[in-house]
């Protein structure tokens, strides 16, 4: 039997929440089968999932106020009387657990999850979710409210009833609800009394049949044992395994693994800062969030997830065919993702405009070219991989390296994506080169001498570009670009990724004055200067994580825990982080949850622990 007992590592621990909140936060759990994911808010509600694609419309888009209603786009089971309520994940796995009280002591649990295991020699994870309703104690009586919206948030789907089933036509997409719980009652939102357990299923519009409560029974014991199983297979730090364990799961739900996929967030226009119009929308795959991703992936030995992402690489490196790369796709690799606006929602706290789509796709980003060739020549020395990188393999992936040798030193958008400032970014520049050296490194071990010399050369051209252009001599530190005088975050890079040794005199200049211009408190700032939206007023989380790298290589390490127990306690209760943090009050803000933030924390909480062998 599966371990099903809730997370108790004390930094995961739910707390209880006796009243709703005025308005939404990001105080989230996700849930979710590498196919279907939804935020669950602290009471309990679905406010967020979008279908039949974490890139679709959103069917639950409360969590950006949709014009439909007050009551439209949830999923909500409420108690009668309500007293408290708590929730928490089952242990190690991405099953939550909300147990609602009312003032009488009568209490019930509801169980949320996307089915997921190994049947029939494939995963099993279609797009839909259970929640397992169980009365707990006295006789609580309970109001299902089920209102899933159509055309970005502008209508109430339309409802056809049968028998035991709702169907709901959002538009885009066509639900069905299959219950054994009275269909009266829930589409009037009645409250009834709650005298034996109830399942719910919800997926695409498709006959179920089946008993649906012995069906969720066995789906909730199927699913634990697979995430239990899966986090088994994690290499793990001997310090914060519960927050690792947490980020780990969060974002294997970020990936869309039908084809390899990985999400920047799971929700788009969720403000960078309060009521800046920084609002954008992540549900897409960039190719430097998903290095990332892939780097901390390779800390925790998570070979499946990495592997799956390699795939979708290699038929972007064919698409390619050594020409422009684009800095984001959809997760199907569709390139054209025009921005536009939902006329249907109000925004997050009413903070519009909500974006559809993202303008970033038309943006040139030299160092895309560094993030695709960096993950896939793992696959020339990683014997755990089912595919093994061929010669072929090499011979494409040099295509993508002569590009990033054409452009190294071409002006871009950079990183940070500015809309209307275009600078041969260092960062850039260094992905480029580091682009050149792993092919050097991939050649040889192919023992392609000519081709490990050839590579060798060209990284030896960017290299001296970068140590000429990038370094202002009369600052005394790298900028930002070439010939320039800014800092920014990324500098920080240049010796994480091997470029210099954090020791070398140029890289302690350059460390001490990021750290004097961006440090804020117990944050960094991406940057400081004005862009396209004007000065930044929030700190990038992930920004923060590289500084903590930093300060480890530069031998402040126990300075580094310090801060690092600080990034900790910043997350919400399901152990989550978004991508920024409003200084001045430590609340989160930008998309949640944030691919970046999780990898930050991974990677830091990897490098910061004391090693196993100091339980001797």
């Amino acid at each position: 039997m599966p371990d099903s007992r809730p997370d108790s590592h004390p930094d995961l621990v739910l707390q209880s929440a006796a009243a709703a909140p005025s308005q939404h936060d990001l105080d989230l759990a996700p849930i979710g089968n590498c196919a279907a994911a939804a935020l669950i808010d602290r009471r309990g509600r679905f406010i967020w999932a979008c279908c039949p694609r974490v890139d679709g419309e959103p069917v639950f888009s409360s969590l950006l106020n949709p014009s439909a209603g007050d009551d439209a786009g949830i999923w909500a089971v409420e108690i009668e009387d309500q007293a408290e309520i708590t929730q928490d994940y089952i242990r190690n796995t991405a099953c939550l657990r909300t147990v609602l009280t009312d003032r009488q002591g009568g209490s019930l649990e509801v169980i949320d999850f996307a089915p997921r295991f190994h049947q029939m020699g494939r995963t099993f994870r279609p797009w839909a979710f259970y929640r397992l309703v169980r009365p707990l104690s006295g006789t609580p009586r309970i109001r299902v409210c089920l209102r899933p919206t159509g055309n970005w948030g502008s209508d109430l789907a339309r409802e056809t009833v049968g028998s035991s089933h709702v169907r709901y036509d959002c538009g885009a997409a066509a639900m069905r609800l299959t219950t054994n719980a009275p269909l009266t009652y829930l589409r009037d939102c009645q409250t009834f009394r709650l005298e034996g357990p109830l399942a719910f299923h919800l997926g695409l519009d498709e006959p179920y049949p089946a008993d649906v409560l012995n069906d969720a029974e066995h789906m909730l014991r199927a699913t634990t044992a697979y995430w239990q199983s899966w986090v088994r297979t994690l290499y793990l730090p001997l310090e914060w395994q519960g927050a690792v364990i947490r980020a780990a799961i969060a974002l294997k739900l970020c990936s869309f693994e039908e084809t390899g996929a990985i999400v920047a967030a799971l929700t788009t226009s969720v403000p960078e800062a309060p009521g800046t119009e920084r609002n954008w929308d992540y549900r897409y795959c960039w190719i430097r969030d998903a290095y990332y991703v892939v780097r901390a992936l390779n800390r925790l030995g998570c070979a499946d997830m990495l592997e799956s992402y390699l795939v979708y690489l290699r038929n972007l490196t064919d698409r390619s065919a050594g020409g422009h790369v684009q800095p984001l796709y959809s997760v199907s690799l569709e390139p054209e993702l025009y921005e536009r606006l939902a006329p249907g929602m109000n925004g997050y706290r009413g903070m519009g405009p909500v974006r559809i789509g993202n303008q970033a796709y038309e943006h040139f980003q030299h160092d895309v070219y560094g993030q695709m060739v960096l993950p896939l020549t793992q696959s020339f020395f990683d014997e755990r991989f089912l595919h093994q990188g061929t010669i072929y393999d090499f011979h494409a992936l040099e295509k993508v390296g002569e590009r990033a040798f054409a452009m190294y030193d071409k002006p871009d958008a950079g990183l940070w994506e500015f809309r209307t400032i275009a600078r041969v970014h260092t960062y850039s520049a260094l992905l480029c080169w580091a682009a050149c050296d792993r092919l050097a490194n991939a050649a040889s071990s192919l023992g392609l001498v000519e081709r490990t010399m050839y590579w060798v050369e060209r990284a030896n051209t960017i290299r001296r570009a970068i140590e000429e252009r990038a370094w202002n001599a009369e600052k005394g530190y790298f900028a930002g670009s070439f010939g320039g005088e800014e800092v920014d975050a990324s500098l920080l890079q240049l010796f994480e990724l091997g470029f210099l040794p954090a020791d070398d005199p140029r890289c302690v200049a350059t460390f001490a004055e990021v750290e004097r211009q961006l440090r804020h408190g117990d944050n960094l700032y991406r940057y400081v200067e004005p862009d396209d939206f004007g000065e930044p007023e929030t700190a990038f989380n992930f920004c923060t994580f590289w500084y903590i790298e930093a300060l480890h290589m530069m031998g402040r390490t126990e300075e580094a825990r310090d801060l690092f127990e600080a990034m900790l306690a910043r997350r919400t209760h399901s152990g989550l982080l978004s991508e920024d943090v409003k200084v001045d009050t430590g609340e989160l803000w930008g998309n949640f949850p944030q691919t970046y933030s999780l990898v930050g924390l991974i990677t830091c909480a990897a490098l910061l622990s004391k090693p196993w062998t100091a339980i001797r």
